[in-house]
């Protein structure tokens, strides 16, 4: 099976969107119209889901592609806060009310970076201008090298009830080159003291591609995380893009693993998680049968945002912090990537909105076909405003072969992604993205 998978991995990969929005982050203009996106944003008073960017690290990791810095000075991070504070008074002032939230996610950067003062701090300025639901899903990226038991506590306190260990790889010659030394001994304790303190849901981020890995140190890796009992796995294709990561030129004084080499290394994951019990939800995600992402995929409430796949879809997602992206059901609008630039911005007391996009009818289309691709595994074409055939002819050619691949099962009144096709999803929403054009944006690998 891996012989055949490997062949159409090789037959398959091409540079595409990860699809965590649609039209994607590229496409996003300084020229949209700002006072209508955030009159967008105002509109449904609805349930929301917050993201809070918290750009700060203590060391940089050389293969990452993330907004962050490196920060030594702790008061940044109080400065930071805010802003924060701020830019939410600055929503508050335009009529955005004290939603309810349904989902809050802190991402990085590393958010244990901040002292567990400023986590209680953090929290206080979302209480303040946001009441949470009683289900509230609220999780947080952490880094276990800098993590500790009182930190813990705190997220736990504030209401954190999912975590995801950034784990990467656990062989100490990759560590080295990608200047991110963490022993299995400090994901341990990390698993640990989340458990203890309450935070029971734990996801695991591996990444493979990077410098010295090989099948049997991956091997390894792999036994690692699996040892921490995760609810979730993430393995995420490490992309060399030196000439938009200056850091990631230091990983070149090391071998880096070849086309071949990376197809085996994420087969050698597919086995390991499938063997451990987890289901596949696509492209790089594997769940427990009893997690939240299998049940939101039964219910169809599974979405594709800027974190990846998470449950309850159809919220608003509220955004707020450096580089940060927000959607609405027909817009999407995202911050200063400077930190001067959103500074100043907030300080001027203008919204730190840098860029964006109003969605068209045709996008809005488009992207329920694709979400529908990438989170319900199925287009059944009735489902849509348009007659598919004829709209979409062009699609057809591509998607039989794919049928004769195993990829996908056509009939007369849509198709359905097979367990194998789950790989090569991308592929097949890329057949109704109407914005790709050579040359338009650089794309990871799709396999």
């Amino acid at each position: 099976m891996n012989e055949t998978l490997a062949k159409l991995i090789h037959k398959y990969e091409c540079a595409g969107p990860r699809y965590t929005s649609y039209p994607t982050a590229p496409f996003f203009t300084t020229s949209a119209d700002k006072e209508a996106l955030h009159n967008l944003a105002l509109e449904d008073p609805a349930e929301c889901s917050l993201y809070v960017h918290i750009p700060f690290c203590a060391s940089l990791c050389w293969f990452c592609a993330c907004t962050s810095s490196v920060c030594t000075d702790p008061s940044k991070a109080d400065e930071y806060l805010e802003l924060l504070d701020a830019e939410l008074e600055l929503w508050q002032k335009k009529g955005l009310g004290k939603r309810p939230l349904r989902q809050i996610h802190l991402g990085g950067g590393t958010p244990n970076f901040l002292s567990r003062p400023q986590i209680a701090r953090l929290n206080a300025i979302i209480e303040k201008h946001f009441k949470k639901a009683a289900d509230c899903e609220f999780s947080a990226e952490l880094d276990p090298r800098t993590l500790t038991l009182e930190k813990v506590r705190a997220f736990a306190e504030a209401g954190v009830n999912r975590a995801s260990l950034g784990v990467q790889d656990t062989n100490h010659d990759t560590q080295r080159a990608i200047h991110r030394v963490q022993p299995q001994s400090d994901n341990m304790r990390a698993a640990d003291w989340l458990r203890s303190c309450g935070i029971s849901k734990i996801n695991v981020d591996l990444v493979y591609g990077l410098p010295l890995q090989n099948l049997k140190t991956f091997e390894t890796t792999l036994k690692d995380a699996l040892s921490l009992a995760p609810d979730r796995c993430a393995i995420f294709n490490y992309a060399h893009v030196p000439w938009m990561k200056a850091a990631q030129k230091n990983l070149e004084k090391y071998p880096l693993p070849d086309a071949e080499e990376k197809v085996a290394l994420f087969l050698s994951a597919l086995d390991a998680f499938a063997a451990a019990g987890f289901e596949y939800i696509g492209l790089d995600h594997f769940a427990k049968p009893d997690d939240a992402l299998i049940e939101a995929r039964k219910n169809g409430t599974l979405q594709r945002n800027f974190q990846g796949y998470s449950t309850r879809a159809g919220l608003n997602g509220i955004s707020i912090g450096l580089t940060s992206i927000s959607a609405t059901h027909t817009s999407y609008r995202q911050n200063f990537k400077d930190m001067d630039a959103y500074r100043a911005s907030i300080k001027g007391g203008e919204l730190p909105t840098e860029r964006g996009l109003i969605l068209t009818d045709e996008d809005l289309l488009r992207r329920k076909i694709i979400m529908d691709i990438m989170c319900a595994l199925k287009v059944r074409y009735a489902d849509y405003a348009c007659d598919f055939g004829h709209k979409f002819a062009a699609a057809f050619k591509p998607l039989l072969e794919m049928q004769n691949d195993g990829l996908v099962s056509l009939d007369a009144h849509g198709f359905v992604i097979t367990q194998t096709g789950r790989l090569f999803l991308r592929n097949a929403a890329m057949l109704f993205d109407a914005r790709l054009r050579d040359g338009e944006a650089r794309y990871s690998k799709t396999v």
